[in-house]
């Protein structure tokens, strides 16, 4: 029998049919309508943040974050390398500048050890990047925030859902980031939150998402007709999309639970190849509950690569992740120094993600780290 191919993603449906005859009914095709409002009223309870806003994309939710700090040519902002272009691109739009720091080795986020040699006078803020659902540890990051009045952003893009101490990812920092995208465990194809947790930022927050109008004033009939008051852009998320990310929200819980359960058996089946020293498998701090976003291993002796290869000619689909953004054509043009960072370069060259969603099964687990295990043992 010829083996099936094991995907890496397969982006789930939920029972979306429902809600878009009723935004058919409804006649509300564009953003900030009745499922808009349904999913931010959800995010609000389940993450507990002052606000939600539902935005486009991570990205737009991160650029909306740039103008809430008034982010100007100079300033800069601390945050790992390790990470997405959007968490960077934002600021660099408005004239900041990323100031890199290196991750810990053993949780992939960035290091709060060395987090404060890296401020200076032009320092505005610290990005905290929760890769793969994993939590950073937050307190000594809003130890330094406080000692230094820094503003703290979450960049928890593959984070709903996951905790610090209890508390969700997300409800943590003056500000935080969501991704609805595709590749998320919630999805809506593309799309995005903004999370507020300091109020002074709700309001100029809804005139930045609404073109720099005060369009929800209007909506809210504390003004009669509403008019360009900042800076802003077209952000905000379509209401088929928003019908579609809510049907998606209301399994949410189910959805993580059955991703963590993958998670475990992944983590279960592939011991003996870490203790054998092949690689290493993710660890999980005592203070993070992660929500099943990623399997990941990272391979001894740069094989990675090679190890794709072989994967994919056994018609299993495992990919690796970031190119560090200080190591980015972009990035080198616009850092003067030479940056080293030792345990960010060795996570590039070594992390393989495996094959993670929600319709995996055993069987393809376990053909997964069979041929892992194969391959190693040639």
């Amino acid at each position: 029998m010829i083996n099936k191919k094991i995907y890496f993603n397969s982006p789930i449906l939920c029972n979306y049919k429902k809600n878009f005859n009723k935004i058919i009914q409804l006649k509300n095709y564009s953003n900030n309508g009745y499922f808009s409002k349904k999913s931010s009223k959800w995010l609000i309870k389940n993450l507990k943040v002052k606000d939600a806003l539902l935005v486009h994309s991570c990205t737009a939710a991160l650029e909306i974050c740039a103008l809430l700090l008034n982010i100007k040519k100079g300033d800069e902002i601390i945050m790992p390398s390790y990470t997405f272009v959007s968490t960077a691109n934002a600021f660099v739009l408005r004239g900041g500048i990323p100031v890199f720091v290196d991750i810990d080795s053993k949780t992939l986020n960035i290091d709060p050890n060395i987090i404060e040699k890296a401020i200076t006078k032009k320092t505005r803020a610290i990005v905290a990047v929760h890769y793969a659902g994993i939590s950073c540890d937050m307190d000594p990051i809003l130890k330094i925030a406080k000692k230094y009045k820094l503003y703290v952003i979450e960049d928890a893009a593959q984070a709903i859902l996951s905790s610090y101490k209890g508390r969700p990812l997300g409800s943590i920092g003056d500000l935080a980031t969501i991704s609805f995208h595709e590749s998320k465990n919630i999805h809506c194809g593309e799309g995005g939150a903004l999370l507020i947790n300091n109020k002074k930022f709700i309001k100029r927050a809804k005139i930045i998402r609404d073109k720099g109008t005060n369009r929800d004033d209007f909506n809210n009939n504390i003004v009669k007709k509403y008019t360009w008051v900042d800076l802003g852009s077209s952000y905000g998320l379509s209401e088929i999309n928003a019908a579609f990310l809510y049907s998606q929200l209301k399994q949410a819980k189910k959805i993580t639970k059955k991703r963590l359960v993958i998670f475990k058996h992944y983590h279960r089946l592939l011991e003996i190849l870490e203790i054998k020293n092949f690689i290493k498998r993710p660890l999980i701090p005592n203070f993070s509950k992660p929500n099943g976003h990623m399997y990941y291993i990272i391979t001894k002796n740069n094989k990675r690569d090679k190890l794709i290869k072989y994967l994919k000619q056994k018609k299993i689909s495992a990919l690796f992740h970031y190119v560090p953004l200080h190591n980015s054509p972009f990035m080198r043009l616009k850092i003067k120094k030479k940056i080293t960072m030792k345990n960010t370069n060795m996570v590039s060259n070594n992390l393989l993600r495996l094959p993670m969603h929600s319709k995996l099964n055993k069987k393809d687990m376990i053909r997964s780290v069979n041929e892992i295990l194969n391959f190693f043992s040639r």
